[in-house]
């Protein structure tokens, strides 16, 4: 879990201080006082079976469904750091392009985003699901797949993938069929894993064997500079920003058009409404081109 954090107070100091000059490491952490989770007060914003926006006025651990809304607005996050510029543990706190964007796009509802939870990626649904978590904000692609499981707000990034090699190795792909042979990673549940098993493996270009799937692209980046592996399948944004740190780099990048969502349960209708309206409204301010300023420098 990461550490506890007041999300309204980085927003209010990102303002003052202009975005691109903020210091990030006060950014992260997490509330612990959250009405959510398997064992605690229902969030009351489309959780469980018989829930809706009503519920909760005592901050109790019961699924009354009556009284005000004292915590039928609390929200918990879900990511997975490790993603650079997305999300990321820097000396121990939670940063990055999402921490900030959801951030900014809760501000903009009725809803109260009181704590960040840290996962593996491929985790991120099942905690959605068995409602441990309220969003993912973990640069989700939205997929059909995906999509039979749990909902998405309207998407708010477009990304392609990027196929990384080690800087110096002599290996110089310049499309997927150049990678016939090689030894591929990828982070597992990803859109970059996907390429591999469906353009690489089925298409014979690689065997089984010849893919190591990964909870973290951190080891991934690892085991590249080690010349363990050959190639990285990579989202194109993550893949520029390991290019800027590690002896690794960009190599082509592989058109896929991707966009990512805030996942949000199934049924949550009004949290997915509200998100898609501060979605919109932190893309009509300056703030979301702050945020992008601050972490792409675009």
């Amino acid at each position: 879990m990461a550490k506890k954090r007041e999300p309204l107070n980085r927003r209010a100091y990102l303002k003052a201080a202009g975005a691109s000059g903020v210091a990030l490491t006060t950014l992260a952490g997490c509330l612990e006082d959250a009405g959510n989770g398997d064992d605690d007060a229902d969030a009351g914003n489309g959780n469980g079976d018989d829930t809706d926006d009503g519920n909760g006025d005592d901050a109790s651990d019961e699924d009354t469904g009556n009284g005000d809304d004292t915590e039928d607005n609390q929200i918990i996050a879900g990511t997975a750091p490790g993603f650079e510029p997305f999300e990321m543990t820097r000396d121990g706190e939670l940063v990055g392009f999402d921490i900030d964007h959801l951030e900014a796009v809760v501000e903009e509802t009725d809803y109260e985003l009181v704590e960040w939870e840290e996962y593996e990626f491929d985790s991120l649904i099942p905690a959605l699901e068995n409602e441990r978590i309220d969003v993912i904000a973990a640069a989700m692609t939205i997929t059909e797949e995906r999509e039979e499981s749990i909902a998405f707000s309207d998407p708010y990034y477009s990304a392609d993938q990027s196929v990384l090699v080690e800087t110096g190795a002599g290996f110089e792909p310049e499309s997927l069929e150049d990678l016939e042979g090689s030894q591929v990673g990828a982070q597992s549940g990803t859109t970059g894993e996907g390429i591999v098993q469906d353009e690489l493996i089925d298409e014979g270009l690689i065997e089984d064997d010849d893919y190591t799937s990964y909870d973290n692209y951190v080891y991934a980046i690892q085991d590249l500079e080690r010349g363990l592996i050959d190639a990285i399948i990579i989202d194109e944004p993550v893949g520029n920003s390991f290019q800027d740190d590690h002896e690794v780099e960009v190599a082509f990048t592989y058109e896929t058009d991707e966009q990512y969502g805030l996942g949000i349960r199934q049924g949550d209708d009004d949290l997915q409404a509200a998100l898609n309206e501060g979605i919109a409204a932190v893309e009509e301010s300056s703030e979301y081109d702050e945020i992008t300023q601050e972490w792409f420098g675009e």
